[in-house]
This record gives structure tokens, C-alpha cells and sequence, in this order.
């Protein structure tokens, strides 16, 4: 048989809650690409020159054909790019958590978006607090 017993009260509450943050850390950080001028993730299309602004979620190092890639997946609020940094092994300043805007040209590999090379910027992390 199923475990379809009833979720508590408590459970339902913090997952409630956790819901709310996330959906509020993705409003913020949404007005902060609008204030700056970036386009939302979700909006860009396959080889277009776009400015985004988002929140590191990941950093990994895998090599692409032999090269160093630095790979990082930016998150916007709306959506992922993977950003990929060839003949790199590390970028001082770029780790998780990291808050940047990115330029490039965006495209389409495996259904995933991506941006070779991106000019960056660092931005403050406690921007929103």
C-alpha cells in the first residue's frame, strides 16, 4: 500500500513558505534585470545579442574537446542559461551565488540555451538583502 496519509500542518506551512521565498527571490531579482536593462532568459531567442542579469546557481569545470571550459548556470527568475567560459579553469569572483550581468550571443545546444565567452559584470550579492 501507499504512504497517502495526510501532509501536517507543519509540513504544509514551510513548504508554503519556502514557495513564497522563491517566488520572491525570482520578483527581485527579475526587477533588478529590468532596472539594469537585461532581458529576461525566457524571452531570448537562438543567436540573439542580449544582455542578462542573474544569480549564479552552479560552477563546474568540464572540458570540451580538450579545452578548459568553465561552465556556470545563470538564473534570471524566469529561466537558465548556461554560460561557458572556454580555456578557462577558474575566474576570480565567479562562483555560486555570484550576482553578474552577462553579454553575448545567445544559443539554442541540446534545447538548453548557452552563451559562449560572455562579457560579464560582477554585482553586488547583497543587493537585495
Amino acid at each position: 500500500m501507499g504512504s497517502d496519509k495526510p501532509e501536517g500542518l507543519f509540513r504544509r506551512a514551510f513548504r508554503g513558505l519556502a514557495g513564497d521565498r522563491d517566488q520572491q527571490d525570482a520578483e527581485v531579482l527579475q526587477d533588478f534585470a529590468q532596472d539594469c536593462g537585461a532581458r529576461s532568459i525566457t524571452g531570448c531567442h537562438d543567436r540573439e545579442l542580449v544582455t542578462l542579469y542573474g544569480t549564479l546557481r552552479t560552477i563546474t569545470f568540464s572540458p570540451r574537446g580538450g579545452v578548459p571550459a568553465l561552465e556556470g548556470e545563470l538564473y534570471d527568475g524566469t529561466g537558465t542559461v548556461k554560460l561557458i567560459w572556454l580555456g578557462r579553469r577558474r575566474i576570480a569572483g565567479i562562483h555560486p551565488g555570484s550576482e553578474l550581468i552577462a553579454s553575448g550571443r545567445i544559443g539554442v545546444v541540446d534545447g538548453d540555451r548557452v552563451m559562449f565567452n560572455p562579457r560579464y559584470e560582477l554585482r553586488p550579492t547583497a543587493a537585495h538583502g
